[in-house]
């Protein structure tokens, strides 16, 4: 069966500095060899910022460096960019493949304590992509704390948070993703970034890759690359052995 590599990019950002993480983290991928997938942090190029009116004109040029990462390292790259659409901004989460095809993913759950529902609309769609025969879905900071919207309905592997979440919850952070885990029984990776905000907020990362029993693969502090590899037949079997999904309840989640 296969395995799929994974590097996630614990990234610091300065926030509002578009070119400086620009050219900050293209130094990381570049360091990068043999990934299948490389994940960035939530508003990898601006920090966790509502102030879409200002900075998602430069949303093009990081999605252009996606691609060039994408194709120089025969990789998907996953991020988040703020994105505007028509007249709405969303917080977007974006699949580049080498093969130059980009899936999206809107945040669906917007962190209204820090009034990102009053700067963003939210998403309506769960999304899937498959790689190297693993499932995966996407999902981007604050929906890590609502487990409907995670359901694993038998439909995915991997279940993938990119996020900017600060040191003061990271408690919270790293029991959920735990937790998630567990109760999906998926792997479960998030990827975090380091640095300090524009409010104080202190960030040290966290990035967690984690089996599907909830131990962890890797997970540092500070600005690192994790690495791990994530086994089909490991997964499989450890459904096999214990197969908790089939006592799920059955319901339907209404959007």
């Amino acid at each position: 069966m296969s395995e799929l590599s994974i590097a996630l990019v614990q990234a610091q950002i300065s926030w509002h500095k578009v070119n400086e993480n620009l050219e900050h983290i293209s130094k990381l991928v570049s360091q990068i060899n043999d990934a299948d997938i490389i994940i960035l942090p939530e508003m990898w190029s601006t920090g966790f910022t509502m102030m879409a009116h200002r900075y998602t004109e430069y949303t093009p040029q990081a999605i252009g460096l996606m691609q060039e990462w994408a194709t120089q390292q025969d990789a998907i790259i996953i991020g988040s960019l703020m994105t505007k659409q028509e007249d709405k901004c969303y917080n977007r989460l974006y699949c580049v493949g080498p093969d130059g095809v980009i899936e999206t993913y809107d945040k669906r759950h917007l962190f209204a304590f820090a009034g990102e529902d009053r700067s963003f609309s939210g998403g309506s769609i769960r999304k899937e992509i498959e790689i190297k025969g693993f499932r995966l879905r996407l999902q981007v900071c604050y929906d890590l704390r609502f487990p409907v919207w995670s359901r694993n309905d038998s439909d995915y592997d991997i279940l993938i948070y990119v996020a900017n979440w600060p040191d003061k919850r990271i408690d919270a952070w790293q029991t959920l993703l735990k937790a998630r885990a567990i109760e999906n029984q998926a792997y479960v990776i998030g990827c975090n970034c380091v640095g300090e905000d524009l409010w104080s907020n202190t960030y040290s990362g966290r990035s967690a890759i984690l089996a599907p029993d909830g131990l962890s693969l890797a997970t540092a502090e500070g600005e690192t690359i994790l690495h791990s590899t994530l086994s089909m037949t490991e997964l499989q079997a450890f459904r096999t052995k214990f197969p908790f999904l089939r006592d799920r309840d059955s319901f339907s989640l209404e959007n």
